[in-house]
């Protein structure tokens, strides 16, 4: 793959005319996505994560009554070959992340309410059983919150730390990874109550980092430091004046630090934010139309001068140049059919 030409991957819902995994590629010459096909056929591959080494490709999966990970080797051509699957009974994950030495991979279970650690075999880049799975208790005000409701389960930037946002709890709760993958519990850190927690990034700085929340829609400022969190702002995604139904997405964040994106379901949109480098404090820059209904997530390409974003229930992908000294976006093109896409994965640069 030449550098105008960047392989990305979609995860969905397997609704409708839903197969699973697609590949798309991304022309950054011409600025437009190309050459849609079904990557991998599976059932429910809603979230991904693709080893830094782009060797391997790990996806949620709904298997009958079984849910769980799959892991598949990536070709030089972008292919997938499915390895294997690890699975147990009950609801599939919501969230899947992979360390940078492709050692480890972490699920969070919305249904379950917990999160799990699992080793990866060296050899072929299989999942092996989990090492680890931890279980949350409590509730919280919304009656969406009537139990935990785990949404993201992500390594912090040193990877010692295994970061786990809490949906039903309200609450951001920190592990500790050991060399063997066992987790152990560190701090529990509650947030704003009925807020609804759901995704997390960090700065690049490794000490800010920012939760989208999903019921008030608003993003978190945190500082963070060896495991441990402490929140400095809250602010808000959607228009005051909008009061629908919305509900809170995906966050990313550029490379530089200097600017957030937040996703926005039922308002259908994304907001842009610049951090204040030195506090880490949100500005609102925009809010640009998602192109359609229920942005699910968006990715930044690896050259950033492009976002992609996903429309779950429209069945479209939506392509936006970003202006790097801004952070603002064009829409370029919005008529891209994936069935129920929720989550956009590129190649790492």
């Amino acid at each position: 793959m030449t550098e105008s030409k960047l392989k990305g991957f979609i995860g969905t819902y397997t609704k409708g005319d839903s197969k699973g995994i697609y590949s798309f590629t991304l022309n950054t010459q011409e600025g437009k996505i190309e050459d849609i096909r079904v990557a991998a056929e599976l059932e429910n591959p809603t979230y991904l994560a693709i080893s830094r080494d782009n060797q391997y490709l790990y996806s949620v999966v709904k298997d009958g009554e079984n849910g769980g990970l799959a892991a598949f080797s990536i070709s030089p051509s972008g292919e997938l070959t499915e390895i294997n699957r690890q699975l147990s009974p009950g609801a599939s994950p919501c969230y899947v992340s992979v360390d940078g030495k492709n050692k480890y991979v972490f699920s969070a279970n919305y249904h379950k309410g917990s999160v799990e650690s699992h080793l990866i075999n060296q050899e072929n880049g299989s999942v092996l059983p989990a090492v680890s799975t931890m279980k949350h208790e409590g509730r919280g005000p919304d009656p969406r919150q009537d139990k935990p409701h785990s949404h993201y389960a992500d390594l912090t930037p040193d990877e010692a730390y295994l970061a786990v946002v809490e949906l039903g709890i309200d609450a951001l709760i920190t592990y500790k990874v050991e060399e063997d993958a066992t987790l152990t519990k560190v701090k529990l850190l509650p947030l704003k109550a009925g807020s609804g927690p759901r995704h997390l990034v960090f700065h690049p700085n490794g000490r800010f980092a920012f939760i989208m929340t999903e019921f008030s829609s608003e993003v978190i400022v945190l500082d963070y430091q060896d495991g441990r969190f402490s929140e400095k702002q809250y602010i808000s995604t959607i228009p005051e004046d909008f009061k629908e139904n919305s509900q809170g997405s995906a966050i990313h964040i550029s490379s530089d630090g200097r600017f957030v994106y937040a996703g926005n379901r039922g308002h259908n949109s994304i907001t842009v934010f610049s951090v204040n480098q030195t506090t880490g404090e949100l500005s609102f820059v925009e809010r640009i139309s998602s192109e359609g209904d229920w942005p699910r997530d968006f990715e930044l390409d690896p050259s950033e001068q492009f976002i992609v974003g996903s429309n779950q229930e429209s069945g479209n992908l939506v392509l936006y140049r970003r202006d790097e000294e801004s952070g603002r976006l064009t829409l370029l093109d919005a008529d891209i059919s994936v069935p129920y896409p929720v989550c956009v994965k590129f190649l790492h640069a």
